[in-house]
């Protein structure tokens, strides 16, 4: 049975937090269990082998939907945008109660539901599991990944069936491409094929059926009429301003929130991380509920980003890239100044109570993008050794966070000032970023240039 007795509730929280801190308490798993990649070596590991064997819920399923909402950052406990917490988005907002839910089903208590990953991942099983039987899934088809999709759907709370649908795929795509994350989870690559059910005949925003008439290559998603304001611009207002935003969630929750009637928000466009994909939800002409302050809605085009301000590997140039062409054609379009001035943070609004898009947002390469300097170098490695080290910042004085073949041919997104190196080009304080947060110094990179390549962004 997956319900608790409340009175055992004290008692079972303080058991099962224990236990899952203490990977000696984890029993290995079926070594021929054909839904589990290679066991990962993170913190988070034991957590989410016990709560996969706890209640039967295929353990590469709970991290692919983990990835998908946070990344498996638990963000301090702090809440999402929508309301959920910790790396499993358990969410407490007036549509979704996973928090709640997840609660009752484990006997936890709610603030360690908030704040201890291994019961927030147990939470998330619970919850995952029920909503599995209630679809009526049996035992012997829970190692079939494809019969867990209307499960995963109704995690994401989304009202409509096309953000639903959306949230699912998501994590779906995950389990087909397959990912290692930061904490040391890995889930390989896998052929699965999600049995949608009624969701198949749903139009996911990402679908080319459904597209902007704004901004073609937006996909359109309308938000809930209860979270804008219908309206003439840009005859009645002047837009002035685009707002920059980050979601602090997912890009799939964050459409669905806008969504809710009683999230009272919404933004006019969203890209997603991995792609550069978006969405719009609010028509140019009518007025979002995204800057905090009337004067500034009226006369604003508000665009959120998928992520949070705290964890820089959401901040992909694909998603720089994709924000910076639509930027440039708002301000074309409306005659905004491509500056500072007129292109803004949330936090840049008077008023504002918000901090995005936070310290890691890169000012200077999007206001780049923004004014047409677009262009990617290349490069060859050149190294005596084997492997070139890779760094997560340009400088000697950062992480590595991996290497390049000798030979390999990479891409320069942009190029910044940093630690002065000897190599086999020369002595340069220029550094490559050659992807997200992936640095290498340029002396040991072939461009055919010295030191900055004409036409790539400064970073």
């Amino acid at each position: 049975m997956i319900a608790a007795p409340p009175s055992r509730r004290a008692r079972l929280a303080l058991a099962l937090i224990t236990a899952l801190a203490v990977p000696a308490a984890v029993a290995a798993p079926a070594a021929a269990d054909p839904v589990r990649s290679p066991a990962g070596t993170g913190p988070l590991t034991p957590a989410f082998d016990a709560a996969a064997a706890r209640y039967d819920v295929p353990r590469d399923l709970l991290v692919a939907l983990g990835y998908a909402e946070t990344r498996l950052d638990m963000h301090a406990g702090a809440p999402s945008a929508s309301g959920g917490y910790g790396l499993m988005h358990l969410a407490s907002n007036p549509q979704v109660r996973t928090l709640d839910e997840a609660a009752a089903r484990t006997g936890l208590p709610a603030a360690a539901l908030r704040t201890e990953p291994a019961a927030n991942v147990l939470g998330a099983a619970a919850v995952l599991r029920a909503y599995a039987d209630q679809t009526g899934l049996t035992p012997a088809a829970r190692d079939d990944l494809g019969r867990w999709y209307g499960a995963v759907a109704r995690y994401g709370g989304a009202r409509e069936p096309s953000a639903a649908r959306l949230y699912a795929d998501s994590v779906y795509d995950l389990l087909r491409t397959g990912f290692a994350s930061d904490q040391g989870e890995t889930v390989t690559g896998r052929a699965v094929t999600p049995q949608r059910g009624a969701l198949e005949r749903a139009s996911s925003p990402g679908d080319m059926g459904t597209l902007s008439t704004d901004y073609p290559p937006a996909a359109w998603a309308p938000a809930s009429t209860s979270n804008y304001t219908v309206a003439s611009r840009p005859s009645s207002h002047r837009v002035n301003y685009v707002v920059i935003h980050m979601t602090q969630g997912s890009y799939a929750g964050s459409i669905s929130w806008f969504q809710n009637p009683a999230s009272q928000v919404s933004a006019h466009y969203t890209f997603r991380s991995s792609d550069g994909a978006v969405t719009q939800s609010v028509r140019e002409k009518d007025i979002a509920w995204h800057a905090g302050n009337w004067t500034y809605n009226t006369q604003s085009i508000g665009i959120e980003h998928e992520g949070y301000v705290d964890n820089p590997a959401w901040f992909t140039d694909a998603m720089y890239r994709a924000s910076a062409a639509l930027t440039r054609s708002l301000t074309t379009k409306y005659g905004i100044p491509r500056d500072r001035s007129h292109i803004i943070g949330h936090v840049e609004v008077p008023g504002a109570t918000h901090t995005d898009p936070g310290p890691n947002w890169n000012w200077t390469y999007y206001m780049q993008l923004v004014n047409g300097v677009t262009g990617i170098g290349s490069g060859t490695v050149n190294t005596s050794s084997a492997n070139l080290n890779v760094r997560s910042g340009p400088g000697t004085g950062y992480a590595i966070v991996g290497s390049v073949a000798a030979g390999a041919t990479v891409s320069v997104y942009c190029q910044a000032a940093g630690t002065t190196v000897t190599g086999p080009s020369g002595t340069s304080n220029v550094w490559n970023r050659i992807g997200t947060n992936r640095w290498v110094a340029d002396v040991y990179v072939n461009t055919g240039h010295s030191g900055y390549i004409p036409g790539v962004p400064r970073c």
